[in-house]
C-alpha cells in the first residue's frame, strides 16, 4: 500500500448507504477521496414503493451527490459504470477511463434475483432505483386506466390483479401500499370501474411473513394486510411468471402487475475481485471488511458476506451498510495517522420496521415490540429522520400529513414509457 499522505487516493465505488457513509466519514483524513456511481443521486431506497404506488416523488427520496458532498474539500465525484477493477495493478476500469487507487472501497449494492429464471425479470419488475419505482408506478396506474376502458369483464380482472411476490419488508409494505391505492386513493376516480374492487395477492413461499422479525408481530402485519383486502399467500412458490399472469404450482393467477420483492443478489464485485463468495454473491471479507489477501480493498454492504457473532449472515439493509461504511473510515483513518487498527466490525442491532398501510406498523427494536399506530408514528418519524437533507425531510413529512388527512395521494402522475406499459 502506497504511504499514508494527502495524495493517498481512496476509491468508493458505490454512493448508496455503505458508499456514502464511509466517504463523509473520510472528510477530515489527509487523503483524495474518489466516489464513483453510475447514477448521480443518493437514493432512501426504504421508501422507493411509496414512489411506485404515488405516496411520494422521485426528488423527495433522493438527493444528488454531488450536493452532499459539496462542502467535503477532499472528495470527488465521478459519474460512470464500473466495468472491472485490477487488483493487480490497483485500478478501476471505467468505460472510458481507469482510476487508480490506494484503498478500495467497494460498496456496489445489489440487484434482483430470480432463483435462476432471469427471464422473469420483463414480467416482474422490482425496485432498486427511481427507473424502477417510475415504471412500476405507470404500471400500476395504466392497468387500472385500461381496465376502466375494457369491456371484458375476464380481461377487466386482469388488469385488476396484482401481484407482490415476496414476504419480507419490502413486499408487506408494497402490498399494504398498493391496497390503499386502489382502495381508498383511487376509489371516486373512477366510472367504469370499482377500483376497491382491485385484487392484491402477496406471495411467500416460507411459512410466514417478515421472517426476521419476532413471530407475533409477522403475524399482527398479516392480519393487518387482510384487513386492508390482501390475499397473503404463505407457503406458495412461484413457479412461473410470464405476461398474462403468474402461476403458483397448479393455480394460475391472471393479472397485469406483478411485483417482484422475493429476492437479491449482489453485484458482480466478486467477479471484478475474483473473489471468493456465497450463492447470492456476497464477497466473503475478513473481520476488518477487508478481501482476504487485499489489505487495501474493502467490501461493504449487500456486496459483502459479514457474520455476527452467532455467525449468522447480517441482512442486507441499510443499518448495516452505514456502521460497516462508518469502521472502514476508521480502520483507513488509523492507517494514514499511524495508528492502532480498530477490533474486526461489530454490528449493533437497533431492530427492524416494517408498515402496513397509513396507520399501522410493527417495531421490533429487540428489547421492545410495537405494534400499531404508535408503531407506525416510530417508523414515520425514523425514516424522516434518516431522510438526507432538510428539504427532502420537510416535503416526506408534508406530503405524509397530507395523505393522512385527506386519503389522497399527489404524485400519481403516468409519466412517458412504454406504450404497452401496464397492459401485459
Amino acid at each position: 500500500m502506497a504511504q499514508p499522505g494527502p495524495s493517498f487516493q481512496i476509491v468508493v465505488v458505490g454512493a448508496g448507504f455503505g458508499g456514502l457513509c464511509a466517504a463523509t466519514a473520510l472528510a477530515r483524513a489527509p487523503a483524495h477521496v474518489t466516489v464513483i456511481d453510475e447514477r448521480n443521486y443518493h437514493l432512501f431506497q426504504p421508501l422507493l414503493y411509496q414512489v411506485a404506488t404515488a405516496g411520494l416523488s422521485p426528488a423527495d427520496i433522493a438527493a444528488p451527490i454531488r450536493g452532499i458532498l459539496s462542502r467535503q474539500r477532499n472528495a470527488r465525484v465521478l459519474l460512470g459504470r464500473v466495468l472491472g477493477i485490477d487488483t493487480a495493478r490497483r485500478v478501476v476500469a471505467l468505460r472510458d477511463r481507469a482510476i487508480a487507487y490506494d484503498a478500495l472501497v467497494v460498496a456496489t449494492g445489489a440487484r434482483h434475483a430470480y432463483f435462476g429464471h432471469e427471464e422473469w425479470a420483463a414480467f416482474a419488475p422490482g425496485l432498486k432505483n427511481i427507473d424502477d419505482a417510475t415504471k412500476l408506478r405507470r404500471k400500476i396506474l395504466t392497468a387500472l386506466e385500461r381496465a376502466e376502458q375494457e369491456t371484458d369483464a375476464a380481461a377487466q380482472r386482469r388488469f385488476m390483479t396484482f401481484v407482490v411476490v415476496g414476504g419480507g419488508a419490502t413486499g408487506v409494505e408494497m402490498a399494504g401500499a398498493i391496497a390503499e391505492l386502489v382502495k381508498v386513493a383511487l376509489a371516486r376516480d373512477f366510472r367504469a370501474i370499482n377500483p376497491a374492487m382491485s385484487r392484491i395477492i402477496l406471495v411467500e413461499a416460507g411459512p410466514r411473513l417478515l421472517p426476521s422479525f419476532d413471530q407475533g408481530l409477522a403475524a399482527a402485519a398479516k392480519t393487518a394486510l387482510e384487513k386492508l383486502g390482501v390475499e397473503v399467500r404463505l407457503g406458495q412458490g412461484v413457479t412461473r411468471c410470464e405476461e398474462s399472469g403468474v402461476a403458483l404450482g397448479e393455480e394460475r393467477i391472471a393479472c397485469a402487475t406483478t411485483v417482484w420483492a422475493a429476492g437479491v443478489m449482489a453485484s458482480p464485485a466478486a467477479q471484478w475481485l475474483g473473489a471468493e463468495h456465497d450463492r447470492a454473491g456476497r464477497v466473503v471479507v475478513a473481520g476488518d471488511l477487508t478481501l482476504p489477501g487485499h489489505p487495501e480493498i474493502f467490501v461493504i454492504g449487500d456486496a459483502a458476506l459479514v457474520r455476527n457473532a452467532a455467525g449468522k449472515a447480517l441482512p442486507g439493509i441499510a443499518t448495516v451498510a452505514k456502521q460497516e461504511g462508518k469502521y472502514v473510515a476508521r480502520v483507513l483513518g488509523a492507517r494514514l495517522a499511524g495508528a492502532e487498527a480498530p477490533p474486526p466490525f461489530r454490528y449493533r442491532d437497533y431492530g427492524e420496521l416494517a408498515t402496513v398501510g397509513r396507520n399501522f406498523a410493527v417495531v421490533d427494536f429487540r428489547w421492545i415490540k410495537l405494534r400499531g399506530r404508535i408503531a407506525w408514528f416510530v417508523w414515520s418519524c425514523a425514516h424522516i429522520y434518516f431522510l438526507i437533507g432538510f428539504r427532502n425531510r420537510l416535503a416526506v413529512a408534508m406530503d405524509w400529513l397530507w395523505a393522512y388527512l385527506t386519503f389522497q395521494r399527489g404524485a400519481r402522475l403516468i409519466t412517458a414509457g412504454d406504450e404497452d406499459e401496464g397492459g401485459r
